[in-house]
């Protein structure tokens, strides 16, 4: 099939663009938010390439996956056709809501007879009042990292994008009280500055920004453990490929954390004494940890695997395009 998708979510498009079809990636001289075009710190097949919003007008398209409100309209005007009219679309939903209604949140696609809300988790659909607009669930996978766990450094790592600006909803807040434990190693997009604007000193936290995804995997498994922080974030593709690494995790109890991390695979708790504890205990017993990041890597391999998700994804694109 021909698919059309913005590049929006960087992990979770990595391991979509790498099925059987070809996927038709928006760019524009811009490189703003609605023609990224690419990845550039990801590595994706040449079936990804990238179309300008001209050549778009006359593509041969199969289905639009959709992820932005917004790119309802916006596909219509490039394409000259009605995506769930004119040709078929899923809206997949990578987000839990936050529009301060919480459990009362309706989806804006909710009430449409005109295409399907693909969830990422099961936890999102719960929350999602959808109307009648048809959903489905199709778990995370990922491109399995191709780098082994060896813990080597008594450092704690971290995944955020942008922990400033979205701070409570990251944990970010959280996170001196974890430097008291071990020296933090911050990941992610906007992460530069960070200690400061936390009042750490630059021995207690460091920030890697924006660090090509290969290379912040070797980074990540050098380091005794993985903290997940967050408490009202859809499941983050990091904390499963740290599992995949081998890296036991301490997460907070929150969303869809609780059904990916079992408890034999690290600590999961609402309590962060909790958690503080069960990551000194890692810090000062790597093989503990390393013995928990095994039953991690077992889990996170199994249940979020590549072939996986994208048998999934065949399957269902094939019921909408083919009926």
């Amino acid at each position: 099939m021909n698919i059309l998708l913005w590049h929006v979510h960087g992990s979770w498009t990595t391991s979509f663009v790498h099925g059987k079809h070809r996927y038709l990636v928006p760019a524009t001289p811009d490189r703003g938010p609605y023609g990224l075009g690419r990845a550039r710190t990801y590595t994706w097949p040449d079936s990804a390439a990238e179309v300008s919003p001209e050549q778009l007008r006359s593509a041969e398209v199969d289905l639009v996956i959709l992820q932005r409100p917004e790119e309802l309209d916006l596909a219509t005007q490039w394409l000259g056709r009605r995506p769930g009219r004119d040709l078929p679309a899923i809206y997949v939903e990578h987000n839990t809501p936050k529009d301060g209604d919480v459990p009362h949140s309706r989806h804006p696609m909710a009430d449409r007879d005109d295409l399907l809300i693909a969830h990422v988790t099961a936890f999102n659909e719960l929350f999602w009042d959808t109307g009648a607009t048809r959903t489905t669930v199709i778990d995370h996978g990922i491109v399995p990292p191709a780098v082994e766990y060896t813990g080597e450094l008594d450092r704690l790592a971290v995944v955020i994008n942008e922990p400033v600006r979205r701070w409570r909803v990251t944990g970010t807040d959280l996170l001196p009280r974890f430097a008291e434990i071990a020296p933090l190693d911050v990941f992610g997009m906007k992460v530069a500055g960070l200690a400061d604007h936390l009042g750490l000193p630059a021995d207690r936290l460091t920030s890697h920004d924006d660090v090509p995804q290969h290379r912040m995997h070797a980074e990540l498994a050098r380091r005794r453990a993985y903290l997940h922080l967050c408490r009202w974030t859809s499941l983050g593709l990091s904390l499963i490929e740290a599992m995949s690494i081998g890296m036991p995790v301490v997460a907070l109890a929150t969303t869809e954390a609780v059904m990916a991390v079992p408890p034999q695979a690290g600590a999961l708790s609402t309590r962060v004494d909790t958690l503080l504890a069960a990551a000194g205990r890692f810090v000062a017993q790597p093989q503990q940890a390393r013995r928990v990041g095994r039953v991690a890597r077992a889990v996170a391999r199994e249940r979020y695997g590549l072939d996986r998700f994208l048998a999934d994804w065949d399957r269902l694109l094939e019921e909408e395009v083919c009926g």
